[in-house]
């Protein structure tokens, strides 16, 4: 060992990847050149840090390569460290945390473009459609938006900086032209997750998870490593209308699995069903016939939604808006988050659904009839009691119906 560390020595700390590989007996198998472990310090000396990478075998890695700017050792014994397989001389095995630069770094990354194999790369800056990423030790390649993650970032800054795992995709001109994924490694991961998870997760079970991004469709929820959707209509019972008043990045939620459809890698979570339903409240507290004060709270061209308590609205047709009056649409006459007096006309249980009418038509049109009879005064002939009388039996009837 002492041997062969002397050598590396007097050859110089900058040995590129190919003479390494160069120098290498054929390997047993079990590790490849450029293949990634994840291995645990055992030990660390003057000039190496040696790593145990699972079973009876190890390895070791130049200490210059956990030195910080100033010289100090960033890593101690048993830290764990990500770091990728060069060569085996005399069955001993030398690893590197970093891919050098040049031709042997290009050499690096051309075979894993072609072997599949992840790289580490360091989001560097934001660019037009995506990202520059530092991979291979000094090549530049781009990630797109769409491959950064499993769904589109609302604030892209936030990788600025961070150092991930891509898959190369499009590897041309020699390394000038070098294309990311990030997603792939991504989907790979989650693909392990699911097939466990298949046997564990059913339908109507309980989950607990962490919201990773918020759209104006809904919330991305991650459950252990795969991600699920809680849609905006299953956030609440009541209507929502901005999902961002109700729900943020990091929030931990407890929800129902809603549906599983692994056929289309597709999982949909319920958080309202963990709240009381209020339409369990309705035919005690809004009978038939009733009458209440409720708010508009959205209009639509065939009438308005009146909110009678959170999670249940009922509709007034617009055939009964407009006293009297054709209207083409409520908003001519009603306005949202406004009060309405309401009555109880019909109750739909099974599909969740209520009938309202307004209360105080009867009235204006009381009103509007004096008007007119007012008007009608000075004009028609006859007594004032006769004319009294007509407007009296019209009203009667209007109150027998």
């Amino acid at each position: 060992m002492e041997e062969s560390n002397q050598s590396m020595e007097a050859e110089g700390d900058e040995k590129s990847f190919a003479e390494l590989l160069g120098e290498s007996e054929p390997d047993s198998g079990w590790l490849k050149p450029g293949q990634r472990v994840e291995a645990v310090i055992v030990k660390i000396t003057p000039e190496w840090v040696f790593i145990d990478v699972g079973g009876k075998h190890e390895g070791y890695l130049d200490r210059k390569e956990f030195l910080d700017a100033e010289g100090k050792l960033t890593v101690k014994e048993r830290d764990s460290v990500r770091a990728y397989f060069l060569s085996s001389q005399h069955n001993e095995k030398l690893f590197t945390t970093k891919v050098g630069a040049g031709e042997a770094g290009r050499a690096f990354l051309e075979d894993a473009a072609h072997g599949g194999i992840p790289v580490e790369g360091l989001v560097e800056r934001e660019v037009k459609g995506g990202f520059e990423i530092k991979v291979g030790g000094g090549s530049r390649g781009f990630c797109p938006f769409s491959q950064m993650g499993l769904v589109r970032a609302e604030a892209p800054a936030q990788w600025i900086g961070q150092r991930l795992a891509f898959k190369i995709i499009e590897f041309g001109e020699r390394g000038r032209n070098i294309v990311l994924s990030h997603r792939a490694i991504l989907e790979e991961e989650q693909a392990k997750l699911r097939e466990g998870l298949k046997v564990s997760l059913k339908e109507g079970m309980p989950v607990r998870g962490k919201i990773v991004s918020v759209q104006k469709f809904g919330a991305f929820v991650d459950i252990g490593g795969i991600q699920a959707l809680i849609p905006i209509s299953e956030i609440a019972w009541e209507h929502v209308t901005d999902i961002h008043q109700r729900l943020s990045v990091g929030q931990e939620i407890e929800a129902v699995i809603l549906k599983l459809d692994w056929e289309t890698n597709r999982i949909s979570l319920s958080l309202r069903s963990n709240l009381p339903d209020p339409w369990e409240r309705v035919e005690k507290e809004f009978p038939v016939g009733a009458s209440f004060t409720g708010t508009v709270a959205r209009l639509t061209k065939f009438g308005a939604f009146v909110t009678l308590l959170p999670g249940v609205d009922g509709l007034v047709h617009i055939s009964k808006l407009g006293k009297g009056k054709r209207i083409t649409h409520p908003s001519e006459v009603l306005s949202e988050g406004q009060s309405m007096a309401v009555k109880i006309e019909a109750i739909d249980r099974e599909n969740n659904r209520i009938s309202l009418a307004p209360i105080g038509d009867a009235e204006d049109e009381t009103a509007e009839e004096l008007e007119d009879y007012q008007k009608y005064v000075g004009k028609a002939p006859g007594s004032f009691g006769s004319l009294g009388d007509a407007l009296q039996k019209k009203m009667d009837a209007k109150k027998k119906k």
